[in-house]
């Protein structure tokens, strides 16, 4: 069963493990439903079965999966990164989402010309409950991508 010390991650984050988890597996040649996969995940956290861990989240207040102090890991405008949150707070106009300052373990460099560089040590963004920014790059993909 589940510890009772480690919060568990948002229903749409569990179903974002999922997905990922499918799709690796696929890429490495052992394809799986996405019923299975939500099962492994389950398993992951420590429950017989979905169900149960889908049960276990409805009868819990909603809470951040970023907390002051929480150890993170990701992308910033698609630069690899770890850090730790040192401000987290509700954004009053959407409460799917979470305003954070994300603290950088090593600085991250902003800029891609090779001519010049620019380094961050600490960012704020605000991002949704699966740790991602609404905010794109040129590209499309996310400002700031969290990982679990």
């Amino acid at each position: 069963m589940q510890s009772p010390t480690i919060p568990l991650p948002s229903l749409p984050v569990l179903k974002d493990q999922a997905r990922r988890l499918r799709a690796s597996l696929e890429a490495a040649g052992q394809p799986v439903s996405h019923c299975r996969a939500l099962e492994l995940v389950a398993h992951q956290h420590g429950f017989r079965d979905w169900n149960t861990l889908h049960a276990r989240l409805g009868n819990r207040p909603r809470l951040s999966p970023y907390t002051l102090g929480s150890r993170v890991a990701g992308c910033y405008l698609g630069q690899r990164f770890t850090g730790e949150v040192i401000a987290a707070s509700a954004f009053e106009a959407d409460p799917t989402r979470i305003r954070l300052t994300l603290r950088f373990d090593e600085p991250v460099d902003v800029v891609t010309f090779d001519s010049f560089s620019a380094f961050r040590h600490r960012v704020n963004c605000v991002v949704d409950d699966t740790g991602r920014s609404r905010e794109k790059t040129s590209d499309g993909r996310p400002h700031v991508e969290l990982a679990w």
